[in-house]
């Protein structure tokens, strides 16, 4: 009895561990959790991935969606709020990092796209040149919210008023869904298509 005992406890402990890591997704040493709840409603990890620039690690990203998506058009069109979430891995310029936002956007949208999103892009674009840098470790968030728009939040804090404009949320995701993402391996990897790579030769 005592044998039995002390080896339920010892099986006990040893699932202790991979429960808590089936809760949450590391990339590149960035912990996701699987599931996030937003205007009080339940979101989960669609994918999650690294941007590099050449052989430097840059960033890395999760979307979180209601459901699963795993093509762009299914993501765009997806119902209920949405979260795209980054963390940097190495410092970044912030004039740098607000060009990037608004080429991406412009690569990826038609004019008409562009001009009925370029409120929100020149906003992102005010938050990032605002400020000399973000440096490695910083976050930043970007949440479609039904009926509110798409809130900015900058290591947690928000960022002004919500961006009204329901077009700007879709042309920010085709900087990295679009037909000329960011980073082609990190847009596989936020459709859930592919696991993380663990880095170039």
């Amino acid at each position: 009895m005592r044998e039995f005992f002390f080896a339920a406890v010892l099986a006990l402990c040893l699932q202790q561990p991979l429960t808590a890591q089936a809760q949450t997704v590391e990339v590149s040493g960035v912990k996701y959790e699987q599931t996030f709840k937003l205007a009080d409603q339940a979101l989960q990890l669609n994918g999650a991935g690294t941007r590099y620039k050449a052989v430097f690690q840059v960033y890395t990203a999760g979307l979180y969606l209601s459901a699963k998506a795993n093509t762009t058009e299914a993501v765009l069109s997806a119902a209920g709020p949405k979260r795209l979430h980054i963390v940097m891995l190495r410092e970044v310029d912030g004039n740098e990092l607000g060009r990037l936002f608004t080429k991406g956007i412009e690569q990826n949208a038609s004019r008409e796209e562009f001009s009925k999103a370029i409120n929100g892009v020149l906003r992102v674009a005010e938050i990032f040149s605002s400020r000399k840098s973000l440096t490695a470790g910083e976050h930043f968030s970007i949440d479609f919210i039904p009926g509110t728009g798409s809130v900015v939040l900058l290591n947690g804090k928000p960022q002004g008023a919500p961006i009204k404009e329901p077009e700007f949320y879709s042309a920010l995701l085709r900087i990295w869904l679009g037909k000329s993402p960011a980073d082609d391996q990190l847009k596989d990897a936020l459709l859930g298509i592919v696991k993380e790579r663990r880095g170039r030769s």
